[in-house]
């Protein structure tokens, strides 16, 4: 416990730290995020509601291809949660790289699908403290919100039930290296990059707010958990917006994730209490 109450003081710090920061720069005049130079993309609404489909199709052949076709969210045993994970993970790697596909052939360049150019370095920054912001302020509006509304997931009975490597290993892949990859392309890249194209109220903040919503509202039927992601959702827009890569995003939400699962995996362990 007492790990613990430093882990959190210090994440408290961290944030109260890179607030002031951020706080200085826009005191200053300055972004919070230097703004890199970039185009709008090139694709359009038909493009964005085909990339829908493309997912959709690809959950339901990979469902089909691993389970038989049986989606059963509620069954929590080994064998039929493995496959299901599974399939998801081939679904999102499968209908992105479709879609990348699909917006390639109609004349993206890797740069328009925020792939290009790469720089380790500041993503890693940007991503890291990107982190070290929103990690204790997230985690403390999750934490209270379970208090209302208890947050459930198939995936937390699934550990709990079946803890081995395997298990494990599939969890840690769908949740820290597949989502943030798949989910920062579709939503920050293909979907807030179309909105940004649009003549809305208020610009590129209406863009970002709006796929933070999509993002958000894509993780909800599980308690309220999809309301500090909507507030994720908005930092990882404007390190998109700003950038116009979606690396540093990528690296922020497995991050996060990685942090999240961590936590449950030492609260299944009993290691951290669940309060």
């Amino acid at each position: 416990l007492m790990l613990l109450a430093l882990a959190v003081m210090a994440a408290w710090l961290g944030s109260g730290w890179m607030s002031v920061i951020v706080v200085r720069r826009l005191r200053a005049g300055l972004p919070a995020v230097a703004e890199a130079p970039q185009r709008p993309v090139p694709w359009r609404g038909i493009d964005v509601i085909t990339a829908v489909m493309i997912m959709i199709l690809a959950r339901i052949v990979a469902q089909v291809a691993i389970t038989g076709g049986s989606s059963g969210p509620a069954d929590t045993t080994a064998p039929d949660m493995t496959a299901q994970l599974v399939a998801g993970v081939l679904a999102m790697v499968g209908g992105a790289a479709a879609t990348a596909v699909m917006l390639r052939r109609r004349g993206a360049t890797w740069a328009d699908l925020g792939l290009w150019p790469v720089a380790p370095a500041r993503d890693l920054r940007l991503g890291a403290g990107g982190l070290v912001l929103v990690l204790a302020p997230l985690l403390a509006i999750a934490a209270l919100l379970n208090r209302i509304v208890p947050y459930q997931h198939p995936i937390i009975d699934y550990l709990n039930e079946h803890s081995d490597p395997l298990a494990i290993a599939v969890v840690v892949v769908a949740a820290i290296v597949v989502a943030p990859i798949a989910e920062e392309f579709l939503f920050r890249r293909v979907l807030q990059g179309w909105l940004e194209t649009l003549p809305l109220p208020f610009g590129p903040g209406s863009a970002i707010g709006l796929a933070s919503l999509a993002f958000a509202l894509a993780h909800a039927g599980h308690g309220l958990a999809w309301l500090p992601l909507l507030a994720l959702g908005v930092v990882l827009g404007v390190l998109v917006r700003q950038t116009g890569s979606i690396m540093p995003a990528i690296l922020l939400h497995a991050f996060f994730n990685a942090v999240s699962v961590g936590l449950l995996l030492l609260q299944l362990s009993g290691v951290v209490p669940a309060s």
